[in-house]
């Protein structure tokens, strides 16, 4: 699966942060789950830290987890 891209954020003066992926807004976190994200973003990898946070870390490998013998009916 290719690593995430596109994703950028910006923190506004109110402390709140907007998640953007490829120019459109995808989140906004506001409080301590945006104290949070901007703490692992800095810590991490921001691209699979903002993929994570706006749930568009799945793409791809569904078609593999439907055909998984587990799966099948």
């Amino acid at each position: 699966m290719p690593a995430p891209s596109g994703f950028a954020y910006r923190q506004r003066g109110d402390g709140s942060v907007v998640i953007t992926h490829n120019g459109r807004a995808a989140a906004t976190l506001r409080g301590a789950r945006a104290a949070q994200f901007i703490g692992e973003a800095e810590a991490g990898d921001p691209q699979e830290v903002m993929a994570r946070w706006t749930g568009n870390y799945r793409r791809g490998n569904e078609r593999t987890a439907r055909d998984h013998p587990r799966n099948r009916h």
